[in-house]
């Protein structure tokens, strides 16, 4: 299957270049059956008005020659004929009543001659005018060697140029073809390779327009392509291994109580029943971010004042901060609207609360403020607390990540995770950064309902 497609992929190339080739030809023939028309016409247009401008003048040299005589009778008519012959014309002069008086042959002045020569298409007649009045007639017949001679050299010259208008076409039409069809070919065997399990296939071409644009985007895709893998794995490696400790803790306890090893007692059963309750509190926070990644698919938006959401997550933290005995300072400021699911902004300023819980010490002291900035709703979580190591600051947001100071609180890694993905689906952001007197602030900006400034 994969060698046919390619054959039908490379098939393209010869395909264009008759489809080129084709529109050449077929353009190259209409331009050459025009120029060789308008050439004909041309030609045959100027020697009729060169044929005019002869018989002109012959019909004035005999005028004159009628009036020197007096007549036709004794006209002397040499200088007409010299001019016709030059032109290569037969000369006839007729009279007033169409008789001829003078032709090749000789005709002498009144033999009759009827109407002359036949009418033909290289026949010229122009009135002989005398004193005004019309005396008689010249007609000239001409031949047509000229018209041939000139027709000629049209074609000499106009066939030759068709015939390099082709060659070069056909130049023109196969760089082009392979110049398309290259990168396809190339971008289709990347993807052939990518398909079939090589993480590192790319196409790597340059190609005009979007085709450039089309190679680019699925190297892009592949490279994304390739770090989602990785971020699948690394994810099913950090599960495993938070599963891994509980499960072995319940594991062992419940085999000790099997062989009987140690007695049911109300410590022991605790002990595991912990274990299960950690093993709980892992799936469901790994169940939190796989609805908060999907979170953009089922936000119900609304026109929420921020203060309002944070003054609610602050009272449903109450209980758990007071216990951990943290103090909670709150500076909302009203009328900051954003554009939001309330639920989720919520649960981000819980997850940040809940946060505060673990790692602050009894004593210290959690400030949640809200205001505007600009096109901006800002929210800060700062607490006091031991703060977060620089060199550990930018993996915080990251899954199942937990750092040092981390290793002796309950916890699974991800609510921090959770809280960047609630916040990008709100088109928002989420940064931290050292307090100024110590501890840590969380910052959250969210974009402000248009209708208000």
């Amino acid at each position: 299957m994969a060698r046919g497609r390619q054959s039908g992929a490379a098939a393209l190339g010869p395909q264009l270049f008759a489809a080129f080739l084709l529109v050449a030809l077929a353009s190259t023939a209409v331009l050459t059956a025009a120029a060789l028309i308008g050439s004909d016409r041309g030609l045959v247009a100027a020697r009729q008005s060169e044929r005019d401008r002869t018989a002109a003048r012959v019909a004035a040299e005999a005028g004159d020659a009628y009036t020197a005589a007096g007549g036709w009778a004794g006209a002397d008519l040499r200088q007409a004929r010299v001019l016709a012959t030059a032109a290569g014309a037969r000369l006839f002069v007729l009279d007033a009543r169409g008789r001829i008086v003078a032709s090749p042959a000789g005709t002498g002045p009144g033999r009759p001659g009827g109407h002359g020569p036949v009418a033909a298409a290289g026949t010229v007649t122009r009135t002989v005018t005398a004193g005004g009045t019309a005396v008689g007639a010249v007609r000239l017949a001409f031949g047509s060697p000229a018209a041939t001679s000139g027709r000629n050299v049209a074609w000499s010259w106009i066939l030759p140029s068709a015939a390099g208008a082709v060659a070069v076409a056909a130049a023109v039409s196969w760089y082009v073809s392979r110049r398309i069809t290259r990168p396809l070919v190339r971008l289709a065997a990347a993807a052939r390779a990518l398909a079939a399990g090589d993480r590192s296939a790319r196409a790597r071409v340059s190609g005009p327009g979007e085709l450039g644009e089309l190679a680019t985007a699925f190297d892009r895709m592949a490279d994304e392509l390739n770090r989602a893998e990785l971020g699948r794995r690394r994810l099913a490696a950090d599960v495993a291994h938070e599963l891994r400790t509980p499960l072995t803790g319940l594991q062992a306890g419940l085999e000790e109580l099997r062989d009987g090893l140690a007695e049911p007692d109300p410590a022991r059963l605790a002990a595991l029943h912990d274990q299960a309750l950690r093993l709980g509190r892992i799936v469901g926070d790994l169940a939190e971010l796989s609805a908060a990644e999907s979170a953009a698919l089922s936000l119900h938006l609304a026109d929420v004042d921020a203060g309002a959401v944070a003054r609610e997550a602050i009272a449903a933290h109450a209980a758990p901060l007071d216990a951990a005995g943290i103090t909670v300072r709150a500076d909302l400021a009203d009328g900051v609207v954003i554009r939001a699911d309330a639920d989720r902004i919520h649960q981000a300023l819980g997850n940040l609360l809940s946060n505060a819980v673990r790692y602050c010490r009894p004593g210290d002291t959690v400030t949640v403020r809200v205001r505007g900035e600009g096109a901006d709703a800002v929210i800060e979580v700062a607490d006091t607390g031991p703060g977060i190591p620089d060199a550990e600051r930018s993996h915080v947001f990251e899954r199942l990540w937990r750092g040092t100071s981390g290793r002796g609180v309950a916890g699974s890694g991800i609510g921090l995770a959770v809280v960047r993905e609630l916040v990008s689906a709100h088109g928002g952001t989420v940064a931290v950064a050292p307090g100024e007197g110590g501890g840590t602030v969380f910052t959250v900006r969210l974009p402000r309902a248009a209708m208000y400034p």
